[in-house]
């Protein structure tokens, strides 16, 4: 009761915090302008080199950011929801370490360098080692839990995350791209980069909604989720997917970046309680508040 008595005050609340990040973003910076610069930017005027800095460079960093924080904030809902494990993130299924491997072989082997060339390998490689986690997690007796599929992630992240390591200290002049990747950024990231990947992750979210009746019930336990009529089966295979596009896109945009997915949902939980169709509704407007905060943060300190 007293979570649907905030709700109406808490939707403004957000949506006024989220307003404020992104105005932020496109203000602040190396070169900080004031709001009416970059107004007149937005409506097609200001002098070149505030159309440079608002349109050429902020406003995709801002469009990125928000699109990375939606991704991760409902990642990490998804699957704490569907592991019952508060401590969980996105990265447990190994998709971080899957994605940085598959970059370090395009740069070791295929000689990429050019940050959209990431994008499309460090998906392909989220999605291949969350498949491999999934088939290990799988065999032996009885379906996929939730802890088997976790100790397959973190195995399979250890052993990817030791090999690209490796590979990266053996030529660091080649892996100069990607270690500015591998420390998290959403500089240089353009519509280019960024518009090819939207369907997957609107797909994704669409698709984490319609899984949170399922997980509502899942976290009475599987036996009563079976008994209201829920399939757990096809739960967990929805919830593996969504996660693999919206982790495995993030982290191809904008490098391995954790915090979010592990924050995001718990202060949503603190502040709304545990139904998931209200938390992902939640991460979707305060993951990418504070994304986009860190990220000015980052560019004033720096």
């Amino acid at each position: 009761a007293g979570a649907r008595a905030r709700a109406p005050t808490g939707a403004l609340v957000r949506r006024a915090r989220l307003v404020t990040a992104v105005a932020l973003s496109l203000m602040l910076g190396s070169n900080a302008l004031p709001p009416h610069v970059v107004l007149d930017v937005l409506r097609g005027g200001g002098s070149s080199e505030a159309r440079y800095v608002v349109a050429e460079l902020r406003v995709p960093r801002t469009v990125t950011g928000i699109v990375v924080g939606v991704a991760l904030g409902v990642a990490g809902a998804l699957i704490q929801a569907f592991s019952r494990n508060p401590l969980a993130d996105p990265g447990i299924l190994g998709v971080n370490a899957g994605a940085a491997f598959a970059i370090a072989i395009g740069v070791a082997f295929l000689g990429l360098r050019d940050i959209s060339s990431f994008v499309g390998l460090g998906f392909l490689g989220a999605l291949i080692v969350t498949v491999a986690v999934y088939l290990i997690g799988s065999s032996g007796r009885g379906p996929a839990d939730p802890i088997r599929l976790t100790l397959a992630g973190v195995a399979l992240g250890a052993v990817f995350s030791g090999m690209t390591t490796g590979m990266t200290l053996s030529n660091p002049d080649a892996f100069e791209q990607m270690r500015s990747w591998n420390a998290g950024s959403l500089l240089g990231r353009g519509f280019d980069v960024l518009l090819p990947v939207l369907p997957f992750i609107a797909l994704a979210v669409l698709g984490a909604l319609l899984l949170t009746p399922g997980l509502n019930a899942l976290a009475l336990g599987e036996d009563v989720a079976r008994s209201q009529g829920a399939n757990v089966g096809s739960i967990r295979i929805g919830v593996i997917l969504a996660v693999t596009v919206l982790a495995g896109t993030a982290t191809a945009l904008a490098g391995p970046i954790s915090f979010i997915g592990l924050m995001v949902p718990h202060v949503a939980r603190w502040l709304f309680g545990v139904d998931q169709r209200v938390i992902l509704v939640i991460c979707v407007v305060l993951a990418p508040v504070i994304v986009l905060l860190s990220d000015v943060l980052g560019r004033v300190l720096i």
